[in-house]
């Protein structure tokens, strides 16, 4: 695949409808049953997938993230099983990793993230999330992605001031991760109040918005898109899934089955949530 393919299937993935983006941890709890696992979510309708390289040190993770990285830690996941993880996995969406800028930067002979960039692109990936990366200091990985045609996707959070949100579009490419509220990654019952005004105060912002943080259900998914996200982005809840098999010792098979019910749910509350917006005036944008 081209480095400008990888590019436009991202592109592509929010310019019919809303996306839908789920997560979860690579390894988690072994490497073939997460290969079942990241299908099966490709099966269920996901347009994007969020791959989780699993760090020592999840600082953004809430529980559910944090024991999901220690299970794949422990089952031998490293950054180069990772991308071995990439080159097998059968889907056809695009794959973004999500993971710490450290894993990134000391990858290579030399430190530098130019490295872990080349072979992302080299096995097919589309972009990365690093969530401990300040817009500041950001430059070299976004040179590495311009130059190997891969994304780097900022996250928004609600207390994102206009001078940060102005230096984080400007490093962004792909799509923006708009957190839905403070906090650290869980499922949450409800949605947040600070949705609603995080979108907008992003609708000049060209770029595709995906919100995360605390979607669980069908019905959440349709309200923050009826809200007006582009798309929504969906990690806890799976990996609750994951991890009610895991204790249980519940088949590959079926903890896969019920993944695939969970990312149809979640899809069509998306698109439900989009049929719910109220019509723009023609001629006009929405």
């Amino acid at each position: 695949m081209s480095d400008d393919a990888a590019a436009d299937r991202v592109a592509a993935a929010f310019a019919d409808g809303p996306a839908f983006v789920p997560y979860l941890a690579v390894g988690d709890p072994d490497y073939e049953s997460s290969l079942a696992y990241v299908e099966a979510l490709a099966e269920g309708g996901a347009d994007v997938i969020e791959l989780g390289l699993p760090f020592s040190e999840p600082i953004a993770e809430g529980p559910t993230i944090q024991n999901a990285v220690v299970r794949a830690l422990e089952a031998g996941m490293t950054p180069t099983r990772f991308f071995e993880f990439v080159e097998e996995v059968d889907v056809d969406v695009p794959l973004v990793c999500m993971t710490y800028y450290n894993l990134i930067y000391q990858f290579g002979s030399e430190p530098g993230p130019r490295p872990f960039v080349e072979k992302a692109a080299e096995v097919g990936l589309s972009g990365f999330v690093v969530p401990d990366l300040p817009a500041e200091e950001a430059g070299p990985l976004r040179a590495a992605c311009d130059e190997f045609g891969l994304h780097l996707i900022s996250i928004v959070a609600p207390t994102t001031d206009e001078a940060r949100l102005e230096k984080l579009v400007g490093v962004s490419s792909g799509y923006l991760y708009v957190q839905a509220r403070l906090g650290v990654t869980g499922a949450s019952s409800s949605v947040s109040d600070q949705t609603g005004e995080s979108l907008a105060r992003l609708s000049g912002v060209a770029l595709p918005k995906a919100v995360g943080f605390g979607i669980s259900s069908g019905e959440q998914a349709a309200t923050i898109v009826e809200a007006g996200a582009d798309g929504i982005i969906v990690g806890s809840a799976l990996v609750d899934i994951v991890a009610d098999g895991h204790e249980r010792g519940a088949s590959t098979e079926s903890v896969a089955e019920r993944l695939e019910t969970k990312a149809r749910e979640l899809k069509q509350g998306a698109v439900d949530g989009y049929g719910r917006r109220t019509p723009t005036p023609e001629g006009t944008s929405d």
